[in-house]
């Protein structure tokens, strides 16, 4: 009889990955803290007090004064808050208020920590599809619209009009003309309003198939007073138009596409001749071993398995996922007879790739 000896352990390496290990799980949970602070406006209301007592802080916020005690407690002790024991006050420091705060626009990222929240609360059914398939439905997903457009919000406010369009060759010019521009799996509006505001001669249309969101795109635009935009509540897989646009945009809206390649081939018909594809979606490789050194590919890995993939599956999807990445998304769009002029990064929107595409 073969016997296998026992593997001989590193200790030092070993306990490097138990202290590792605990700051990741650490870190989740104080992401939640993160999430409630910017979610009660704590962050925002610190970020413009003097060094204050949680009494103070808690009136200036109109919060409950024991929970916010506890909350600050947890963030002193993760060094993101100080802390001064004798006179026992605290203070956010203006260099972790710029990470923090609304007024931070693009710089902020405790929006992120509002995902940890929203994903956690669909934990056990997913583990059921671990076990028997299937996948997490887009409805389990109690407001996921509301985090998206508030996390999306601040990257299109601070650079749709002011980089990607003039990124965009001879787009801005044409909008100024007067064109027709759909925006495909468009949630809360956001790109088209701006859009809309912007380019008052072009015409302007959103299709999602969330009832929430496009509610959501209808108020903004009736607020903004925008009388150029219209939103649909429609199945992009099942889009039966064609020549209709001569600019279409989606915004990371693909990769969680039941059927993303029809809903490519939708698109395809739908652009005119000499019309241009803006396909906004997740920056990384599709091959796995090429996003090890992205320190945000771990957490996309995560959105991915919890949301984006499983969402998919659970309509009898592709289940792209997430990090489908730059070189199957160029496969996918040469499939569907598109043309890639381009693949861009833009200032101030980390996460994403930019394609540039037209019609062959």
């Amino acid at each position: 009889m073969t016997t296998v000896s026992e593997p001989e352990i590193d200790q030092g390496k070993a306990q490097e990955f138990v202290q590792k290990l605990t700051e990741i799980i650490v870190g989740g949970r104080l992401s939640l803290m993160i999430s409630i602070g910017h979610q009660t406006g704590l962050f925002d209301v610190m970020s413009e007090l003097a060094p204050s007592t949680s009494d103070q802080v808690a009136e200036a916020a109109g919060l409950n004064e024991r929970y916010v005690r506890e909350w600050l407690a947890a963030m002193v002790t993760s060094r993101i808050v100080e802390y001064d024991p004798e006179r026992k006050t605290y203070r956010l420091p203006p260099e972790h208020g710029s990470a923090l705060t609304r007024a931070a626009g693009l710089g902020n990222r405790a929006v992120m920590a509002m995902m940890t929240t929203l994903l956690a609360q669909t934990e056990q059914p997913l583990i059921e599809c671990f076990r028997h398939g299937g996948g997490v439905p887009y409805g389990a997903f109690v407001g996921f619209a509301r985090i998206m457009a508030e996390s999306s919000a601040r990257i299109f406010d601070g650079t749709l009009l002011q980089r990607t369009l003039p990124a965009v060759p001879g787009i801005v010019e044409r909008l100024q003309t007067g064109i027709d521009v759909a925006d495909i799996a468009c949630g809360s509006g956001r790109p088209i309003n701006l859009m809309a505001r912007a380019f008052p001669a072009s015409r302007f249309t959103g299709f999602d198939f969330s009832e929430e969101a496009v509610a959501a795109a209808r108020a903004e635009a009736a607020a903004w007073g925008v009388t150029n935009a219209r939103f649909e509540s429609a199945d992009v897989a099942a889009l039966g138009l064609a020549d209709a646009f001569d600019f279409i945009t989606v915004f990371d809206g693909i990769h969680d596409q039941a059927q993303p390649a029809t809903v490519l081939n939708n698109i395809a018909r739908t652009l005119r001749a000499g019309g241009t594809f803006l396909m906004v979606d997740i920056a990384g490789s599709s091959n796995l071993h090429e996003n090890m050194s992205d320190p945000l590919a771990p957490s996309r890995y995560v959105i991915s398995t919890m949301h984006c993939m499983t969402v998919s599956l659970s309509q009898g999807g592709a289940g792209l996922g997430t990090m489908w990445g730059e070189q199957l998304a160029r496969q996918m769009l040469a499939e569907a007879g598109f043309t890639v002029l381009d693949v861009m990064r833009i200032p101030g929107d980390d996460g994403n790739y930019y394609y540039i595409a037209t019609r062959r």
